[in-house]
């Protein structure tokens, strides 16, 4: 099978928070990752970004831009993924994500870069209640592939 190639954003609010979700009914589920999806045929990046974060939490976004790709192969599930990672400012400083497709993801959360910690287990430490989390494969291998990138 060919790669596809998906898109995840790290949507940012005033607070420098970023929006992350937990899967569920998909590759990953129980998983936690950034909203995203599929790059449509002949779509920009950019486009693909805003046109996802609107569908899935209902949240419109400008200062779209590019931050770094991973390439991503999930032997366990016979995929292979180009993870296209872009970044995008919430246009509205008090708007919250919605549950839009809810089939896909169980919740919406706005955590901080520094409450997002590689564990040696492939485990995240997310927000304070001290919760580990196992994050996405793609989103676990932009920090073992692109190490020095920061949002």
């Amino acid at each position: 099978m060919d790669p596809r190639v998906g898109v995840g954003v790290f949507v940012v609010n005033a607070e420098g928070k970023f929006v992350i979700g937990k899967r569920k009914g998909s590759h990953g589920a129980g998983t936690w990752a950034l909203p995203g999806g599929h790059l449509e045929f002949g779509e920009s990046f950019e486009d693909c970004a805003v046109r996802e974060i609107l569908e899935e939490t209902g949240l419109n976004i400008t200062k779209v831009e590019f931050l770094t790709a991973t390439n991503d192969v999930m032997e366990a599930e016979g995929k292979h993924y180009i993870t296209i990672y872009m970044k995008g400012v919430v246009s509205d400083a008090c708007a919250q994500p919605q549950l839009l497709e809810p089939e896909k993801c169980e919740v919406w959360e706005w955590i901080s870069w520094d409450e997002l910690r590689p564990q040696a287990d492939a485990q995240i430490r997310l927000g304070s209640d001290g919760v580990e989390r196992k994050l996405f494969s793609p989103l676990l291998a932009l920090f073992e592939q692109r190490p020095n990138v920061h949002v």
